[in-house]
């Protein structure tokens, strides 16, 4: 889409532009359209899902492994943040069906961007807000704890809804993971797919995203809805939901972007 967009001999204005005044209800036909290109040549896209799955699994032994388990939940929630750039490979298969090109693996695994490094370089941005995050998890925990140790998981629960530092901590900590996952969601929705598609720079990608995403709330707020159900139900199964879950919301994305842009 061009920034020269007119109605009669007068150009809308940028913001007008990128205003698409989709329903709510649209975010359902992005994930159908996921559900199409998942279970179109599926293979690959289930692989992609397997992997997603024992990398997860191995993040989380990893965790309990070195005794890291008090990151256990920053650590789920950053998965969102992180996520639009893993789902690289299958925006790839998107885009690939939409150009009639048979869609594989190593397509999918070794994605040539059209941006080039522009694409890693806003994934290293992503990670480095996951790192924040979880760092600002810890911070949480220690205002409100104090010193004292991680209970573990089964003491973590009963600390947070049975005494006031517990729930001071879990309310806090819902508000400012919120604000980090939108925040990770507005910047990286249509980043990594515009890098994917289109010769630009990080910034100007991010940017772009966060003004697309601001422009047609109701509807982002529709697709956002969906992802977080969507992933939380993926991880409650053990991350075995992944394996169909994740190619899905990846493809929808792509769609998303698609109808946005």
């Amino acid at each position: 889409m061009g920034t020269t967009e007119k109605t009669g001999n007068a150009p809308l204005p940028l913001a007008e532009q990128r205003r698409r005044h989709l329903p709510a209800s649209a975010a359902l036909g992005w994930l159908s359209a996921g559900w199409r290109d998942l279970w179109h040549t599926p293979l690959p896209s289930l692989l992609y899902g397997l992997a997603v799955f024992l990398i997860s699994v191995a993040v989380v032994w990893c965790l309990f492994r070195w005794e890291l388990d008090y990151i256990l939940f920053p650590a789920l929630a950053g998965f969102m943040v992180v996520g639009p750039l893993v789902a690289i490979g299958l925006y790839r298969k998107s885009r690939d069906l939409e150009d009639g090109i048979a869609p594989s693996l190593s397509r999918m695994i070794f994605v040539k961007a059209a941006s080039g490094g522009q694409v890693w370089y806003t994934g290293a941005i992503l990670c480095l807000l996951m790192v924040v995050w979880m760092r600002a998890a810890v911070i949480i925990y220690a205002l409100f704890v104090g010193l004292r140790p991680f209970p573990g998981l089964d003491g973590v629960v009963a600390m947070l809804f049975s005494t006031p530092e517990g729930l001071g901590m879990l309310v806090v900590g819902t508000a400012v993971g919120g604000l980090f996952a939108a925040f990770s969601f507005a910047i990286s929705t249509f980043a990594i797919p515009m890098l994917l598609a289109e010769k630009t720079d990080a910034f100007t990608a991010m940017g772009t995203s966060i003004s697309l995403v601001f422009r047609n709330l109701p509807v982002m707020l529709a697709w956002g809805a969906i992802v977080l159900v969507l992933t939380a139900l993926g991880i409650a199964t053990g991350f075995l939901g992944l394996i169909v879950i994740f190619p899905l919301l990846g493809h929808g994305t792509w769609h998303s972007y698609r109808a946005i842009r």
